[in-house]
């Protein structure tokens, strides 16, 4: 209203200088207000001609955003790809949100890492199936004796004995050995009796071995059984050398690259055999059934292990600050990975909205968004007129008279 009653102004005064008495005052003053009649009614032109056709005529170039809104929804698509989301925008952003913090949250709230861990149990019976899968089963037979064989197949190996040794577990193991060492002997003491009896004929002659064959047996499988029966739980001189020969081993493949090496190697042998391979299928296959069952119930083991794994991290990220960063670098390096595709798709969502929208409603919407400014072009536009009119007209009276 206030622009266009100053349009309606600049015209009274134009009319009303006809009828002032001639001289100089009135018609400076009529220049000044037909220049700002004239500024007024070409920026109200200009700016109806960006929203719709000035008076309903189809003056060519009029209507400008509506006739133009898919050409206008690309390259507002392209500039806030380009110019709004670029790598180093990103970046900022993702600093300041915090996307390890927030993961490390998520995971540390039980009433979060429950639900979690269950959604991620309803995924194991596919992801397992993938391996099932027989291009997956051949990739991974190829796969394993490498990856497990590796160069540092030896130095986890020697972690997991010194771990073993840190617990006692070794010991059990020991003892498992002996165990059945000693069951073999039992199950086995006529034919080693008979055995060291033929040694001894052998060595001695048939008469020795006649003599004191079944003697020299008898008391060589009483020594050896005594012996087993010394080595006790608690302790005993054997276990001590058994407790100093793993220590050297697990030194010497930590410490030596060719014994390490030579583990691996060993292990890659194993695990390439194919009876070994149909074993660990086999077992595969077992454990597969076990873990689906297991996992379609919500009070199972694996969603309490999946959710104290979760918990865990959390804690850890809250806890450890390189995990932290380590996380928060992989987030920024996925999303910058990403993106030059996303940038290319926001363009596209972006053009595609825009050329969705109702043009009428479209032109409503910016009007009343840019009304206020674009009313203050139409108001400057005619004082600015009003002057440089009276300017003009007073420096060409001032020289041609």
């Amino acid at each position: 209203m206030v622009a266009t009653g100053l349009v309606l102004a600049m015209a009274a005064i134009t009319l009303a200088t006809y009828a002032m008495p001639h001289g100089m005052a009135a018609e400076l003053l009529r220049a000044a207000a037909t220049a700002g009649f004239v500024g007024g009614i070409a920026d109200w032109f200009a700016i109806t001609a960006l929203f719709r056709h000035p008076l309903g005529l189809p003056i060519p170039h009029t209507a400008i955003i509506p006739r133009e809104q898919s050409r206008l929804g690309r390259a507002l698509g392209r500039f806030v790809a380009e110019h709004v989301f670029t790598e180093a925008d990103v970046a900022r952003m993702l600093g300041r949100l915090d996307l390890a913090g927030m993961v490390a949250r998520f995971l540390a709230d039980p009433a979060s890492a429950r639900p979690a861990a269950e959604a991620l149990a309803t995924t194991l019976p596919r992801l397992l199936a993938t391996i099932e899968d027989g291009r997956a089963r051949k990739v991974m037979t190829r796969i394993l004796p490498r990856v497990l064989g590796g160069p540092e197949a030896g130095r986890v190996v020697a972690r997991a004995l010194r771990h073993l040794m840190e617990g006692g577990r070794h010991q059990e193991v020991f003892g498992y050995v002996l165990a059945q060492l000693k069951l073999l002997l039992a199950g086995r003491e006529d034919a080693l009796r008979q055995a060291i009896e033929e040694r001894v004929r052998e060595q001695g002659g048939r008469l020795v071995g006649w003599a004191l064959g079944a003697s020299i047996a008898r008391r060589a499988l009483a020594v050896i059984n005594a012996e087993l029966d010394k080595i006790e739980p608690n302790g005993s001189e054997l276990r001590d050398a058994f407790d100093e020969w793993m220590r050297r081993e697990i030194s010497k493949i930590e410490a030596d690259p060719a014994r390490a090496a030579e583990i691996g190697a060993a292990l890659r042998k194993v695990l390439a055999h194919d009876s070994v391979r149909v074993w660990f299928w086999d077992v595969w296959s077992r454990v597969r059934l076990s873990l689906e069952a297991d996992a379609a119930r919500p009070n199972g083991r694996t969603v309490a292990f999946l959710a104290e794994a979760l918990g865990n991290l959390g804690t850890l990220l809250h806890t450890d600050v390189a995990a932290h960063d380590r996380l928060q670098r992989v987030a920024q390096g996925i999303v910058s990975g990403f993106l030059p595709a996303a940038q290319a798709q926001l363009a596209d969502f972006i053009a595609e909205v825009v050329d969705r929208w109702d043009s009428s409603t479209l032109v409503d919407r910016l009007e009343l968004r840019l009304g206020p400014d674009l009313q203050f072009v139409r108001i400057n536009g005619t004082l600015v007129g009003f002057v440089v009119g009276g300017v003009v007209y007073a420096a060409l009276h001032a020289t041609f008279g």
